[in-house]
């Protein structure tokens, strides 16, 4: 079973392929972008051990050469030394402007790789083939490619659309528990901002996800990046609604400083706490009831992913450390954080409407928690 999401973003529209055996038919689905029989793959060595004979093998199978390399797996790979390693191997193995670049593996990779197409030769071709949940829902859809500065993640990128993307939900069987949890923090995601009917879907059934139900994952992926193309369609730049996509992601950013980008907290875990307190926000603002982040963290507790403060091992800094992390964020417009709050389940807005007080006693009560 197999499904194709597209992105219809007029000459730079491309095709989501979702489902198992991806890999196997990839050098069939890619052929048809190349000028010439031949790509430059960028993994990690993580990913590399486990799939890239795989993937090496679908594209031999359609006659196309491959050179490929391994970077070091985790978040501190999305720095200056590793997309100048990336962009000058790149260059050594010639790729032309014609050519295609491919990133294989999760979040990390994908937004790497896809910057290094975006500035290597003014601007190659390149395709995502994402391997973890987190990248398959998220990450590889949308143009967002970039790494991260000292000051916070991903504060240096181009908006650089890829050119296929192909979601081997097979791969992610491959995944740790914990990888995949982090990954469904995304996933939860677009139910809480724009589909309650989706929410209620994944109350049901996403612990059938979890387990291994392909069917299962499969209209998960497929449901999460549904609505991710529809909002990068109406907002490619993030003028207006593409800042929907972020819920949860200002409490995150900050989170994840304040962990040093560590495996303390994932990034997934950093949504679905930031989520929570999103709507824990909303309530104490009067915007949605008490129930909903209740219902929200119920949830989340449910399918064992982190969702409170409490969950992140180590130190944090206080509420005023945490306000001035928060005040990095790139979602800051003329020195004001802007926030997407709800007012229900599935009705998320964009404000910077927000009483800076207010949340250092959300974060003050949430540490006070811990």
């Amino acid at each position: 079973m197999q499904e194709t999401v597209h992105v219809g973003l007029g000459e730079r529209a491309y095709d989501i392929h979702i489902g198992p055996g991806l890999l196997a038919r990839s050098g069939d689905l890619i052929a048809p972008l190349l000028k010439r029989k031949r790509v430059a793959v960028v993994s990690d060595e993580n990913v590399a051990a486990l799939h890239l004979e795989s993937l090496t093998s679908g594209l031999q199978a359609a006659g196309i050469e491959v050179v490929s390399m391994a970077l070091p797996a985790g978040e501190a790979t999305k720095s200056w030394p590793h997309f100048t390693n990336t962009v000058e191997w790149l260059l050594d193995q010639k790729v032309e402007r014609n050519d295609v670049v491919v990133a294989f593996g999760g979040g990390v990779i994908g937004d790497l790789v896809g910057f290094a197409a975006a500035v290597l030769r003014r601007g190659v071709r390149f395709i995502q083939i994402p391997t973890s949940l987190l990248a398959q829902v998220d990450s590889s859809v949308g143009g967002k490619t970039g790494i991260n500065a000292p000051q916070g993640k991903n504060l240096i990128g181009a908006f650089h659309q890829p050119s296929l993307v192909l979601a081997d939900t097979e791969v992610l069987g491959t995944l740790t528990e914990r990888d995949f949890l982090a990954g469904y923090g995304e996933v939860v995601k677009y139910g809480l901002l724009g589909d309650f009917q989706f929410f209620e879907w994944l109350e049901a059934n996403a612990s059938r996800a979890a387990s291994g139900d392909m069917d299962a994952r499969i209209y998960a992926v497929k449901r999460s990046v549904e609505m991710k193309a529809a909002i990068v369609v109406r907002d490619e730049t993030e003028q207006g609604d593409r800042a929907l996509l972020n819920l949860g992601h200002t409490f995150c950013h900050a989170l994840e400083a304040a962990t040093g980008f560590s495996d303390r907290l994932l990034h997934g875990e950093g949504v679905a706490i930031g989520c929570a307190l999103a709507f824990e926000l909303s309530a104490r603002m009067g915007l949605c009831s008490q129930e909903d982040p209740s219902r929200i963290r119920a949830h989340l507790r449910q399918m064992g992913t982190k969702v409170d403060l409490a969950d992140i091992p180590g130190d944090l800094p206080n509420a005023d450390g945490l306000l001035d992390l928060m005040a990095q964020d790139k979602k800051v417009v003329d020195g004001k954080l802007r926030f997407i709050l709800a007012r229900g389940i599935g009705q998320s807005f964009v404000t910077s409407d927000v009483d800076g007080e207010l949340v250092r006693r959300v974060l003050s009560d949430a540490l006070d928690a811990r």
